[in-house]
């Protein structure tokens, strides 16, 4: 879905009940809050005992199931939106969006009408054909009865990755006039290109493709630059963040996820962190799977880290 996220170890004050491990995915949005896009718990025998959920083992023996649950939900459809859109509406990559590309034809009641529909039907005929993404490019031509500029920006709104706006003159000259989803605006103004038929036919994957790399590459360009690695005490996270706030305002000024260590305390040590925390609404999102040798000193209790975890608000 051309959202990047990282994948790690659920803390343990986080850990789903009963679970032996719990991997996470976390995803940034816009506005630097986390959203757990998905989850993973290997529960071993613990729920499969009270269960009484078992299997017949090669010996002939029955022996209890190792199980797992799995989290992934319609919230994938929230960290999409979140990740991609912009004050135009959605922007969907183009590997998930219902309409690839989208055909608006600009009737206006007349004679010529009908050869914009022909040579508009010939193009979803000759886009259809092309496959991105292991299917079938996915074209719909737009023929409802209302103005062209406003089917154009309805599309636009739902985030249609190739939005083409065909009329009498583009016909005439057997052109195309599109616009790209995710570049849509060069300031106030809307980016129109213009191609040949055939240059556009021949083009479109590619174009689909680029799109699909374009969002995602933007997406992970804000993961990356927005974790900070530098926070050493609990004083400086508090800095950092500051005072938590209602999440309608919009006036919060952003702030990433921090990187920090962690010493993984328990009993009143963690209890003490989880209050910290609880103040400036934070969490711990997840120890990430990539971890260095040495993590350091833990910010919270100031002993030796064992892993190092993200933290951030969140959803």
């Amino acid at each position: 879905m051309a959202v990047p996220v990282v994948a790690g170890l659920k803390s343990e004050s986080e850990r789903f009940a009963g679970a032996h491990h719990t991997y996470t995915i976390e995803a940034m949005m816009q506005d630097g809050k986390a959203l757990q896009a998905g989850t993973s718990h290997y529960l071993g025998t613990h729920f499969s005992k009270v269960q009484n959920i078992r299997f017949q083992n090669e010996a002939g023996d029955h022996s209890f199931c190792h199980t797992t649950s799995w989290g992934v939900s319609t919230r994938l459809v929230g960290g999409m939106v979140m990740s991609h859109g912009d004050d135009d509406g959605m922007r969907v990559p183009p590997a998930v969006a219902p309409r690839q590309v989208v055909i608006v034809p600009m009737l206006r009641g007349k004679p010529e009408d009908s050869d914009v529909l022909g040579f508009c039907e010939i193009l979803v005929k000759q886009i259809s054909e092309k496959s991105a993404f292991g299917e079938r490019v996915r074209v719909l031509l737009d023929k409802k009865d209302i103005k062209s500029a406003e089917k154009r920006w309805n599309w636009v709104r739902r985030g249609a990755p190739i939005i083409l706006e065909i009329g009498p003159r583009d016909v005439a000259a057997g052109n195309v006039t599109y616009i790209r989803r995710d570049t849509l605006r060069d300031g106030d103004k809307v980016i129109s290109h213009r191609a040949s038929q055939d240059e556009f036919v021949g083009d479109v994957v590619n174009m689909l493709v680029d799109i699909q790399e374009s969002l995602y590459r933007e997406a992970k360009t804000r993961l990356d630059s927005n974790i900070r690695t530098d926070i050493k005490s609990v004083a400086e996270l508090c800095d950092y963040f500051g005072a938590s706030s209602s999440d309608d305002d919009e006036a919060v000024e952003f702030k990433g996820w921090v990187r920090a260590p962690w010493s993984a305390p328990s009993g009143a040590a963690l209890d003490k962190v989880e209050a910290d925390l609880k103040t400036l609404k934070l969490s711990i999102r997840n120890a990430p799977l990539d971890q260095p040798s040495s993590p350091g000193k833990c910010i919270f209790t100031g002993e030796d880290g064992v892993e190092e975890v993200l933290i951030s608000r969140a959803y």
